[in-house]
């Protein structure tokens, strides 16, 4: 039993069932503060360590709001939860040649792992970078946010419907093992067109991420810029268990070798638009992955990356970018949504790349 399972487990003796939100806060700051937990070593891969057209991409669409803010310098250059910095790494390449970009970018990486800061130091040697373990500390100005897989993986309370109303779901020690308990819940955030779901249904409430692009989003008003969020997720607010662990790329008992498994959840990007626009920015999407990958153009990419290639490398980078895109792959699952300021929603503005202008503040 890890370090953090034991001492879940004294607090639950203590003080009887932990909610199961503050178990996944507890599980997930120890886990990835070994840092050991991406790429095909680790426990999952994301899809900046499949295929670089990603990164790449997502630079592109960075240099194209940055020029539609009108270029402004300094810009803060954010990313949450980078990882091994690879997808940070592959932006910057990709703008490199964009006049003025490299000179304006002020790079503020957001992460808590020690181990994690010094694998991204690695990965951007010449870079500048500021690191943080939250928004606020952030300096005021200009910027442009990136959270590619972070919200996935913030802390989850799940509520479930009995015969008489709805229980939060807590973690609970049955003298052997690590056990789902459920507790009513005083003020379950239930929405309305969902209030009547039936006995056994589960509804799937994140405060953290609501809370992060919330605070995002007033910045983006008060300072000008966007935010990009990708993750897997489902676009209206809806009922289901989600919650999982993975650990060595296969699925993994739940509750078993707490602080040891990446623990996730669908991300509720419905939730998350609303709590953008309440601040008063304006979202553009969710569209699928593959839809907004296609539409800036990650087929050019690919061509480019496979001229001189030789017939098994050349399909090792098209086999990549398909697993990025396609409807079995991460293309549909994952979803692409824009938090941007109302002056490059304005209608007399092109559309910007891979989303259709049919948002509104």
């Amino acid at each position: 039993m890890t370090d953090v399972a034991v001492a879940l487990r004294e607090r639950i003796r203590r003080d009887g069932p932990v909610p199961l939100v503050d178990a996944m806060a507890t599980a997930a700051e120890h886990y990835y503060g070994h840092g050991k937990v991406f790429g095909r070593d680790g426990d999952f891969i994301t899809a900046p360590d499949i295929s670089q057209a990603f990164g790449e991409l997502i630079g592109l669409w960075c240099a194209v709001v940055w020029e539609r803010m009108g270029r402004p310098a300094p810009f803060r250059l954010v990313e949450y939860g980078p990882g091994r910095g690879t997808l940070m790494a592959d932006l910057l390449r990709a703008v490199a040649r964009v006049p003025g970009f490299t000179d304006a970018v002020d790079i503020h990486l957001v992460e808590r792992s020690a181990t994690l800061r010094t694998t991204q130091r690695d990965a951007l040697p010449n870079a500048r970078i500021t690191w943080h373990t939250e928004t606020g500390t952030i300096p005021t100005g200009p910027m442009i946010a990136i959270g590619n897989e972070f919200a996935d993986a913030l802390p989850i309370q799940q509520f479930v419907r009995s015969v008489g109303g709805w229980n939060e779901r807590h973690v609970g020690w049955n003298g052997d093992a690590f056990v789902f308990v459920d507790l009513p819940a005083a003020r379950p955030p239930i929405p309305p067109a969902l209030a009547d779901a039936p006995t056994g249904a589960v509804f799937e409430h994140c405060p953290t991420a609501r809370t992060w692009i919330a605070a995002l989003a007033q910045r983006i008003v008060h300072d000008g810029g966007a935010t990009l969020v990708i993750d897997y997720g489902h676009v209206t607010s809806s009922l289901g268990d989600t919650l999982q662990a993975v650990k060595q790329h296969r699925f993994h008992p739940v509750l078993n070798d707490l602080g040891t498994a990446d623990l996730t959840a669908h991300v509720d990007f419905d939730a998350l638009a609303a709590a953008a626009r309440s601040k008063g920015a304006v979202v553009l999407g969710p569209v699928a992955q593959g839809t907004w990958l296609a539409q800036l153009g990650i087929a050019v990419r690919v061509a480019q990356l496979t001229r001189g290639q030789d017939a098994a490398r050349a399909n090792e980078i098209a086999a990549a970018a398909r697993r990025l895109t396609s409807p079995d792959g991460m293309g549909l699952l994952f979803k692409v949504m824009a938090v941007i300021h109302p002056t490059l929603a304005d209608p007399a503005l092109a559309t910007l790349d891979g989303f259709a202008q049919d948002a509104a503040p």
